[in-house]
Parts: C-alpha cells; sequence; structure tokens
C-alpha cells in the first residue's frame, strides 16, 4: 500500500460496481476529509470510523450513485485560469461530476475553488 488514497478509491470503485451497500477502507486524515466532500454531494449515503486493535478503519455506506471515480495522477497543479482544462479532460460534462482539489483552504470540489478564485493540486474526479 503506497498511495493509500488510491487503494481507497479504488476500493469503493470495486464495491460499487459489484454492487455492495458497505465497504471498509483504512482511515486517515486525507481519506476523512474525501469522504466528507462526497457524503456532502450524495455520493455516498455515509460513513463511520471504528477501529480493530491498533488499525482504525472507515466503514462506507454506499449509495450506488457514483459512475466513475478515480485518482489523478501525477498530482497536478491547477491554477483558478487553466481550471477548464482539467475539467474537460477528467469530468464527461459540465454539470455532471466534479474534481477534488486540495487547496490552502483544505480539499475543495473545482466548483467551490473557482468561487473562491484560488487553485491547488488535483486530488482525485468523480462523476
Amino acid at each position: 500500500m503506497v498511495d493509500k488514497v488510491a487503494d481507497a478509491i479504488n476500493t469503493i470503485k470495486t464495491n460499487e460496481r459489484i454492487g455492495r451497500v458497505e465497504c471498509d477502507v483504512p482511515s486517515n486524515k486525507l481519506i476523512k476529509s474525501i469522504l466528507e466532500i462526497l457524503k456532502s454531494n450524495n455520493y455516498i449515503e455515509g460513513f463511520e470510523e471504528f477501529s480493530v486493535r491498533y488499525k482504525k478503519f472507515l466503514k462506507i455506506k454506499l449509495s450506488n450513485k457514483i459512475n466513475g471515480i478515480g485518482v489523478i495522477k501525477p498530482r497536478f497543479t491547477v491554477s483558478k485560469s487553466n481550471m477548464t482544462k482539467y475539467e474537460e479532460m477528467y469530468i464527461p460534462s459540465k454539470d455532471f461530476g466534479m474534481l477534488v482539489i486540495s487547496t490552502t483552504e483544505g480539499l475543495l470540489t473545482n466548483k467551490e475553488a473557482r468561487a473562491k478564485n484560488i487553485g491547488g493540486s488535483l486530488i482525485m474526479y468523480i462523476y
């Protein structure tokens, strides 16, 4: 497990495709922030943290609303002026899906970053 975010996103994608209702991923601060964004945009129903011995995990309740999800590698740096280029590259339609961007104000969606007029590093896409 080199990239924990990529492993978590891959677990979510796999379990969505086979129709499961929930899945477990290892817990860390970045993954929790990503799941908060997914929950606020209704891509997942919710999540809760639990621990097995000394390791923490997240139990994610899936809603089967994800058509495509993936991690963007390498983590491109996006300015506010060239965000449209990456939206066209990773999102199939203008109002269908979103990019998650790591900014100085935390993780934001592409719409929030555009509204705040800031850029950052691309983390993932979802639609």
